[in-house]
This record gives structure tokens, sequence and C-alpha cells, in this order.
């Protein structure tokens, strides 16, 4: 007689709706900066302003909170053309997300940066290092980015990074105790981007073996990971 075959549960990558509501908002000492320019928006040092830090560290959730206060369009760096500067502007207030050194059209960064100033827009950047490291070849635009004041985002204290374990888990609809979050936060390494990924991986697997989340099933998987 045949031996019985047990299909093997297949994990589907769905969708996660993350908050990025002021409520939802974590606070620390390491995002507390940023915080306070979304905040005092519009009594800024400059009409354009940046935001930097490490992935994963609340840049997009800022700029989604100062487009909800002050009405700012959302464009991604790499999307921004000159012809769409004009509509971009529009609102008289702007988002330009994740500026990464050799992503973004020099020509229409430098159109853009000079229609703020005209037009008395404002422009709130985020990248996860200053543009100050990049390679610009517009001199003029090299010279404009550099000028930009930078405010930064730092690695999360140990209230945030718990926080964060249990935010990322909710997002995902996760019931974790706090043995799991007391494990998390003593084993992986101390930065938003492998939170994430560490709740990812107990989510996925999770699924597809049909367990719940407990600190046994994390203690299994970042052994093995």
């Amino acid at each position: 007689m045949a031996a019985s075959v047990h299909p093997r549960q297949l994990a589907f990558a769905l969708p996660h709706a993350e908050s990025l509501t002021r409520d939802n908002f974590l606070e620390g000492p390491a995002n507390e900066a940023g915080l306070a320019l979304v905040e005092n928006w519009p009594d800024w040092p400059n009409r354009i302003m940046l935001l930097v830090g490490p992935e994963g560290s609340g840049k997009s959730h800022l700029a989604s909170i100062w487009a909800e206060r002050s009405g700012a369009r959302s464009i991604s760096a790499h999307a921004l053309t000159a012809a769409a500067v004009p509509g971009a502007l529009a609102t008289g207030a702007l988002a330009v997300e994740d500026l990464k050194p050799g992503d973004f059209d020099e020509r229409a960064m430098f159109h853009l940066m000079n229609l703020a100033r005209e037009d008395e827009a404002y422009v709130l950047m985020t990248a996860r290092i200053a543009p100050s490291a990049f390679e610009v070849e517009l001199r003029d635009l090299r010279s404009r980015l550099r000028a930009v004041p930078a405010v930064s985002l730092l690695p999360p204290d140990d209230l945030l990074f718990r926080s964060l374990i249990v935010k990322f888990c909710a997002d995902r609809q996760l019931s974790v105790d706090e043995a799991v979050v007391s494990y998390l936060s003593t084993r992986i390494e101390r930065s938003y981007a492998a939170v994430r990924q560490a709740v990812e991986l107990l989510d996925s697997e999770a699924l597809r073996l049909g367990r719940p989340v407990t600190r046994a099933l994390a203690a299994e998987l970042l052994r093995n990971a």
C-alpha cells in the first residue's frame, strides 16, 4: 500500500496594510527630531528640508503625516521628471521620497528646487544617506542639495525597538506574547529593517507550518536563518 503523501501548505505573500497616520507613529528619542520637523510645519528653517535615516526608520511614515497636514503630493525621486515638476508642486507642498545616488533625474531635481523657491512652495525629501555623499554631475544642483538642512533619524533605543516588534506584528495581525518580544529583541540586529524581516519570516513560516507564533518557533527560525 502506497504511503500517504501530505501536501505542503503554501504560504501566499499577501500585502499587509501599514497604517501611516500620526496616531500610529511610534515616538522615541531616535525619531523625535523628525517628528518635531513634521509637527512644526510650516515653521521650518528652510522651505526645502531633508529627512535622513536607515531603511524602515519611519521616513515614509513621517512624510505621510506631513502630507496629510500640508496637503502635499508625494512622488518617488526616481519618478520625478522635469515635465512633471509644475504639477507636482501644484498644491504648494511636495514630498519627494527615497532620494538615492544616481537614481534620479538631476535636471528635474534642479528644476524642482528652483521652482519651489520661486513659488515659495515646501518640499520634504527623504533619503537613506545625505546628498552630500552623492556624486552629482550638475554643479549647481550639487551645491543646492548640500545646502538643504537635514534632520536625522537614529537607530532605535530599547523601548522603541520592542515597540516596533509589537507594531509590525500587529500590522500583520499576529498575536505575540512578551516571551516572543523579549526573545526577538535580544537576538536580532538592532535595526528597523531587521525587525521587519524577522516579523515577515515569523508570519510566513507560521502560516506555512500551521503553527502559532511562539518563542519556540522564533528560536527555531532564527537558529536556521
